[in-house]
């Protein structure tokens, strides 16, 4: 399954593409959609564009967003939000769906801690992705948005397999 990872963002939006097989992660493409100067709605539809770019190029068959932490500054908050909104809606217009998680978790999943460093990020997933070279720290975010994304598709799999197996041996015993 190629999965991609974004790390919502309005002047820097950063992406990530992932194959997963079982439990190997392959590095595919990751890079950084940069909003062009202007009005808000005109660095929306840049990013929009981009992104849509990115899946059309990529064709991942499942996607997910890091959430959006609440900082003190209430207008870039807001900005920020609606930099998301784009993240979720392209993917959600080539009929993916789209999961969400929080930063730490991300870190949690990727690092073994939930409140990890970014530089500490950047060097997981250079471990788990040896070889790639990545565009950023944003680019580095948002492939382990998709590692983590990955893990909770790989657990919600077994999860599923063993209720089916569990069905199919409680009918077989009635």
């Amino acid at each position: 399954m190629r999965v991609l990872g974004i790390d919502p963002g309005l002047r820097n939006l950063g992406w990530g593409v992932i194959d997963v097989q079982g439990a190997r992660l392959a590095h595919v493409a990751n890079g950084i959609c940069h909003s062009e100067k202007g009005d808000l709605a005109d660095r929306l539809l840049s990013l929009h564009g981009q992104l849509t770019e990115v899946l059309r190029r990529f064709r991942p068959g499942a996607a997910a967003v890091e959430l959006t932490f609440v900082n003190k500054d209430a207008v870039a908050t807001l900005k920020l939000g609606q930099a998301r909104g784009i993240a979720l809606l392209v993917p959600a217009q080539a009929g993916l769906v789209v999961g969400e998680y929080a930063p730490n978790a991300v870190k949690k999943t990727v690092v073994g801690v939930g409140h990890a460093a970014k530089v500490q990020v950047d060097h997981m997933v250079r471990l788990h992705l040896p070889g790639a070279e990545i565009a950023g720290a944003d680019a580095a975010d948002a492939l382990a948005v998709a590692i983590c994304h990955a893990h909770h598709l790989q657990s919600a799999g077994r999860l599923t397999a063993a209720l089916a197996r569990a069905a199919t041996a409680q009918a077989a015993a009635r």
